[in-house]
């Protein structure tokens, strides 16, 4: 019986193992990473219809004048819709819409997407080439895709092969290193009032991005987030803190420190689907900059690619007013640029044994940055409950485009929805730092921090 027990371990070990090396690609496939794919392994050629333009390296360059910092200016600014879509003629269009565009429209006759020209605009460093290109023969999915290893300062999987891989290249991609930018989260509720759940500032330090580290040091821990609040004055001083880490069997780090208390408390309830106290509870923790924390309450297969139309190059929408962009019922759609572009279509769905109030999502990754940009939720009875999304940033001076600022949710069935890392109006945009300190994202700092 013993000998038996022994014997089926070591069969499963054998068969994870093999499961795991097949993640890697073979160099000839990896080969086309400087051929018929770009760097991070998008396709570099444009659609036959020629709506969407072969890539050719981006926005690299930051435009005449600008400051670490400052809004970024819009490159396309004049540039006019070739296109608008709403609830009259989106059935012409439905094959390019994801299900929450075509409920929002449906819901709200006022609303509506203006597609204009496709930009690839996105970029990287060549550092983040070269390590792609090497990331692709040598990283590997573990832990039945829920940790990864070979991977350092690059995307894992620019040939992705299946769900798990798609969504490591999300939580992977690059958008800048190090950063920060004073935000505001700004909820609205169904019957049109808007208020400001949470202000403060938002650091983020990409430890698998560091210029002075290398696989050999690094220590697994892929991201350090903390968000400090400021406002409003009942809030002020609470404060999260985040360490992400390349295998979700591992437990996070995570820790919040709440004024009242005067203490810094570790917070497993910041994850899966508690309700988002930053926004107000109308988000749920693991929706937080489009996918926040563990997935391995869902099982993951990847759909394929296809072409959409997403938010993409909003920098408009990222210097707009505050009133401008924040309308009843719905962001206001002058505001908001859409564009067609591939993306990777990844379906989550309840893991057998397992319990969560949205059972199922599709996710929707930009080919071109490997970030979530849009994505659905249904509740247990499958209907639609849940669309986000993410109004795409483009900063040439990283270079990067990036899915971290302006993204938020709607809820289908209150009416609600809110906005998150929204920095208009406010003294800085989405800016680069220089390293920072890992002590910075300690505990004991954060105690440091509201203690004062």
């Amino acid at each position: 019986m013993m000998q038996t027990a022994k014997q089926s371990l070591l069969l499963a070990a054998l068969l994870a193992s093999a499961v795991s090396a097949q993640a890697a690609v073979s160099a000839d496939e990896a080969a086309k990473l400087k051929s018929t794919l770009t760097p991070v392994g998008a396709e570099k050629a444009g659609n036959k219809a020629g709506t969407i333009p072969a890539w050719d390296g981006g926005l690299a360059k930051a435009p005449p004048g600008y400051k670490n910092g400052d809004a970024r200016p819009d490159p396309y600014a004049d540039e006019k819709p070739v296109l608008s879509i709403n609830a009259k003629n989106m059935a012409q269009y439905a094959d390019k819409l994801t299900d929450g565009v075509q409920a929002l429209m449906k819901k709200y006759p006022d609303f509506r997407i203006d597609v204009y020209p496709t930009h690839r605009s996105a970029a990287a460093p060549q550092s983040v080439y070269d390590n792609t290109f090497r990331n692709a023969t040598q990283a590997k999915t573990v832990d039945g895709g829920h940790g990864v290893e070979g991977a350092w300062g690059g995307i894992p999987f620019p040939i992705p092969k299946d769900g798990y891989e798609a969504i490591w290249n999300h939580r992977l991609a690059w958008k800048g290193g190090n950063y920060a930018m004073p935000v505001r989260v700004w909820v609205v509720t169904s019957d049109g009032r808007r208020a400001m759940a949470s202000g403060g500032v938002q650091t983020v330090r990409q430890a698998y991005y560091d210029k002075d580290g290398s696989a050999d040091k690094f220590d697994g821990y892929y991201q350090f987030g903390k968000f400090v609040v400021t406002e409003p004055g009942s809030k002020a001083g609470e404060a999260i803190l985040a360490h992400d880490g390349m295998n979700e069997s591992v437990a996070r780090g995570l820790w919040q420190y709440l004024v009242g208390q005067r203490r810094v408390r570790k917070a497993p309830s910041v994850a899966y689907d508690t309700p988002d106290s930053v926004t107000s509870g109308i988000g749920l923790f693991d929706e937080a900059f489009n996918l926040f924390g563990p997935i391995d309450k869902h099982e993951l297969k990847l759909l394929g690619k296809k072409e959409i139309y997403i938010p993409y190059n909003n920098n408009r929408a990222a210097a707009a007013k505050v009133d401008e962009l924040v309308t009843p019922n719905t962001l206001n759609p002058a505001q908001v640029r859409w564009e067609l572009h591939r993306v990777w279509e990844v379906e989550a769905t309840l893991a057998a044994g397992k319990r969560h109030v949205v059972p199922k999502r599709k996710y929707y990754i930009d080919e071109d940055s490997w970030q979530i940009v849009l994505f659905d939720g249904w509740d247990a009875n499958g209907q639609l409950w849940r669309t986000n999304y993410s109004l795409m940033l483009t900063a040439p001076d990283i270079p990067a485009v990036t899915s971290f600022v302006l993204w938020g949710g709607y809820d289908m069935q209150t009416g609600a929805y809110y906005l998150n890392m929204a920095s208009n109006e406010l003294r800085k945009q989405y800016e680069v730092l220089a390293p920072i300190p890992r002590t910075f994202f300690s505990p004991e700092a954060l105690a440091n921090e509201g203690g004062r």
